[in-house]
């Protein structure tokens, strides 16, 4: 069975990473999905996201236009952070513990 390679100081390391991630998580404000446009009429936006495999479009003043291209900037902010996170996790849990006896393959 092989032995767990992480080391300690790698591990701290990690942890730190893991634990910035989770203080930008908790600093977040107001999150939304998808993407805001000029309208035709002038001084009108467009807010479009998908619901149900649906395009949906909600038309907006300017101040609410604002108020979502912040929101879906923390969106994105988001994702970034959940990506991170999941490859910091991976990372661990997969070194952090002995792994399976793995087979030997032949060369031939």
């Amino acid at each position: 069975m092989p032995a767990a390679s992480l080391s300690p100081a790698r591990l701290r390391v990690l942890q730190a990473r893991y634990q910035r991630c989770k203080d930008q998580l908790a600093a977040l404000a107001w999150v939304s999905e998808g993407s805001v446009t000029p309208n035709n009429s002038p001084g009108t936006w467009r807010w479009t996201r998908k619901v149900k495999a649906k395009t949906v479009s909600v038309a907006l003043s300017a101040a609410q236009a604002e108020a979502f291209q912040a929101a879906i900037a923390q969106h994105r902010h988001l994702e970034r952070l959940i990506k991170e996170m999941r490859a910091l996790s991976q990372q661990v849990l997969l070194h952090s513990f002995p792994g399976p006896k793995r087979r030997k393959t032949s060369r031939s």
